[in-house]
């Protein structure tokens, strides 16, 4: 028992210096990629913000069309740039989070719906009648740990800080 005591808190010794660097890299990463994606198909796509703007919350849905769709555009482009270096990592994370939520009040959020569980049938990958909510609502949760952690070790956050305390 002792042995395997020792052994767990030899790869915990390990595990927990090495996570400081890369914990969050692939959660960067990853959200680097969806929100770069999301934001150049934008830049070179045509605007369709004016079928959905009455459905962003306050006080998205009184900005023009051409407006929201310029700032989301480049939120997520800049965003996913910076998020891939860790550059502002939290203040990008949070604005992310923002543009995510207005995409699911003016996209993913069901038309209509009259209990909890109706709501919970949004919470799909397919819009069959109840919204599909799923991958921006995850794409939140995951930008949760930027916002609160920042970007890691394994950052320019990082070497910023260290270069300039």
């Amino acid at each position: 028992m002792q042995n395997l005591i020792k052994l767990k808190n030899q790869v915990v010794g390990m595990l927990t210096p090495a996570g400081d660097f890369v914990a969050l890299l692939p959660i960067r990463l990853l959200m680097a990629y969806e929100f770069g994606k999301a934001g150049l198909g934008k830049f070179g796509g045509k605007n369709w913000f004016a079928n959905v703007q009455d459905n962003f919350l306050f006080p998205f849905n009184h900005v023009p069309v051409e407006i929201s769709w310029f700032m989301a555009t480049w939120v997520e482009i800049l965003g996913g740039f910076c998020l891939f270096f860790g550059l502002f990592t939290r203040f990008w994370a949070f604005s992310l989070v923002i543009v995510s939520i207005v995409a699911i009040s003016g996209v993913h959020w069901p038309d209509d719906w009259n209990s909890l569980s109706e709501l919970w049938k949004g919470y799909a990958i397919s819009n069959k009648g109840f919204g599909n909510y799923r991958v921006p609502l995850l794409f939140i949760a995951m930008l949760f740990p930027l916002i609160f952690s920042g970007a890691g070790k394994l950052s320019v956050d990082h070497f910023l800080a260290k270069r300039f305390s």
